[in-house]
């Protein structure tokens, strides 16, 4: 007797943030439904229009909203953003900078040049 084998697949928030999308903002029928591997790697390797069109505009998922800003999730959460925003809305608080966003950027640099010493440092040791 042979085995069956099954694909395996992944329930769409997973989908969704393995694609880097906001998944309330994907069609129905992909949050609806499960994504197997082989239909993620096809999503990703040939994004259909509503994929390419959701990673320009938005709105995006805080790990994308945090990135695009340069700043931490905890940065986001702490400058009161709570929610997924848009390109247009991101690119707004760019250019307003408010104070937090200025803070949490510095924040956020120092934490990289920190990271980049103990590396730099622990790579001489070895």
């Amino acid at each position: 007797m042979t085995a069956q084998h099954t694909p395996q697949t992944m329930k769409p928030a997973t989908a969704a943030k393995k694609l880097n999308v906001y998944l309330p903002a994907t069609p129905a029928e992909f949050q609806e439904g499960v994504v197997s591997r082989s239909e993620l790697a096809a999503l990703q390797a040939d994004p259909p229009e509503w994929l390419r069109e959701l990673r320009r505009t938005g709105p995006h998922p805080r790990p994308v909203v945090a990135s695009k800003l340069g700043v931490s999730i905890s940065g986001l959460a702490r400058g009161g953003v709570s929610e997924a925003l848009t390109t247009e809305q991101i690119e707004a608080l760019k250019a307003e900078n408010p104070e937090w966003l200025q803070k949490e950027r510095a924040t956020q640099a120092e934490t990289r040049k920190e990271a980049a010493r103990i590396k730099a440092k622990n790579a001489e040791r070895d």
